[in-house]
């Protein structure tokens, strides 16, 4: 395979995973303070993304895959809310463990290596570019 457009297909299952990433990262984000809406509900629980390589020997080439979108089991938060419809005996609520912080970061590492893999994509497609007006003379 001729070596800029298989640098072009890296770049672009790489991008393709970064925006499902922050797909994820924006749902964690928007269910940050969404509490359960009936009594014994579990809050919505923070998901992540998970890459893998995957290789390609016959072309050598190295690339990324989804591994799982998975959630972090039964992390939450109690909150004091004794009027809330899914308060327990206690007037506990059970929220979401979803640390702002943490999200707006990794949402920031998400957009750069975005930019950087479309960055990557745009110069193998002006190289071809080139490469086609020098045949053409």
């Amino acid at each position: 395979m001729d070596p800029l457009k298989a640098s072009m297909g890296v770049s672009g299952s790489a991008l393709a995973l970064q925006s499902l990433r922050m797909r994820v990262i924006s749902e964690n984000i928007a269910n940050a303070e969404v509490a359960p809406v009936k009594p014994g509900d579990e809050p919505y629980q923070r998901k992540y993304v998970s890459f893998a390589s995957m290789v390609d020997r016959s072309e050598n080439i190295t690339s990324v895959r989804l591994d799982k979108i998975g959630s972090f089991g039964n992390e939450f938060r109690l909150v004091s809310n004794p009027g809330h419809i899914a308060a327990d005996e206690n007037g506990m609520v059970k929220m979401p463990k979803v640390d702002m912080f943490m999200e707006m970061a990794d949402m920031r590492e998400t957009i750069r290596s975005y930019e950087a893999n479309l960055q990557s994509m745009k110069r193998a497609r002006s190289m071809i570019s080139m490469a086609i007006d020098m045949m053409k003379g």
